[in-house]
């Protein structure tokens, strides 16, 4: 009987040791998985890198275009906003090399994230969600470069102070929006910074013919507003008149009807000579949602008819409106682009 115990006892330490092992071979096989994706990782932002570094210097120089889609390419953004914003780098005379975007989620597919490893600008930016931000601070570009990172949801009353508060009021190269909501008011409350040039994204949606955008409301949040997500941002238009106001050059968008461009007016003169038009486009992107918070794919009008009782605010009059009182949102050059 007790040759059996000593039997069992040996049995089962010799299996834990075997379970021991096993674990430990696991997490070794984990972490070498670990290294090799991040090694993965960093050979395709090299060669991202490397292929947008010969997109940039294939860009015509000194040379006129049709319009600013045909210096588009695109590494991380998700667009090509990366080959307009280094055309415009290589021709707009920036006072400084240093930029503010906000907006950024993890600054994986920002529009200045280019701008930064290829130029070496100095950026601030800023994004609503803490875990974004603290992603984005253990990325090897965040030490590589003069990044600072903050986590903050920007309001028309906190924007200032938040930019003076990090030490980049003044001049600067580059301001970018994309907020998915007051973008409009946001960019007019703005008097800390003199930018070069400023991105900020438009609603296609609302269409090109009325200056309109969402009220105001400090706590705005796209897909709270209407599920579909497509009620949001100013339209075009709106964004024009805001820009001539404040001393900004409409120079284009880029062709998939997402971000506009503006240049100060004292810088815009010569670039206006290298662009044939600074044209709009509408858009054909389908990334509406249904109720359940699904991609739903509708397409054209169909965008419109499904907001098309929220409520905007016409910025040259100052009254609201429901977006179905608008009688001809769209151009017949906008209708013809879209079909």
């Amino acid at each position: 009987m007790f040759t059996n115990l000593i039997a069992r006892l040996r049995a089962a330490s010799e299996s834990r040791e075997l379970i021991d092992n096993l674990a430990t071979r696991q997490r070794e096989a984990q972490g070498d998985l670990a290294m090799v994706r991040a090694q993965l990782a960093d050979l395709s932002e090299r060669s991202l890198l490397l292929q947008g570094r010969a997109a940039s210097r294939a860009l015509p120089r000194g040379q006129r275009v049709r319009d600013l889609s045909e210096v588009e390419f695109r590494v991380f953004s998700q667009w090509g906003e990366y080959g307009i914003i280094e055309w415009l780098a290589e021709h707009v005379p920036v006072p400084v090399e240093r930029f503010i975007e906000f907006g950024v989620e993890t600054f994986r597919e920002a529009n200045c994230r280019f701008l930064m490893q290829n130029r070496n600008w100095k950026g601030l930016v800023f994004d609503g969600s803490a875990a974004n931000i603290a992603a984005l601070a253990t990325e090897r570009a965040f030490w590589m470069h003069d990044l600072t990172a903050k986590s903050a949801f920007i309001t028309a009353e906190n924007i200032d102070g938040l930019i003076r508060d990090a030490g980049f009021a003044g001049p600067l190269g580059i301001l970018s929006i994309d907020v998915d909501g007051n973008d409009f008011w946001i960019w007019e409350s703005i008097t800390s910074v003199e930018p070069a040039i400023v991105i900020c994204e438009y609603n296609p949606i609302f269409g090109d013919t009325r200056a309109v955008t969402v009220p105001y409301d400090p706590e705005f949040r796209r897909f709270d507003a209407h599920y579909s997500g497509l009620y949001f941002g100013a339209s075009i238009a709106a964004l024009k008149h805001l820009g001539a106001r404040k001393g900004y050059t409409f120079v284009g968008t880029n062709a998939n009807g997402i971000n506009a461009f503006f240049v100060k007016d004292s810088l815009a003169g010569p670039l206006l000579q290298l662009i044939e038009t600074p044209k709009a486009f509408p858009s054909r992107h389908r990334d509406s949602r249904d109720r359940h918070g699904r991609l739903s794919f509708t397409a054209g009008l169909a965008r419109l008819a499904l907001i098309r009782d929220m409520s905007v605010v016409d910025v040259e009059s100052g009254h609201s409106l429901s977006l179905s009182e608008i009688e001809q949102p769209y151009s017949h050059t906008w209708l013809r682009g879209m079909a």
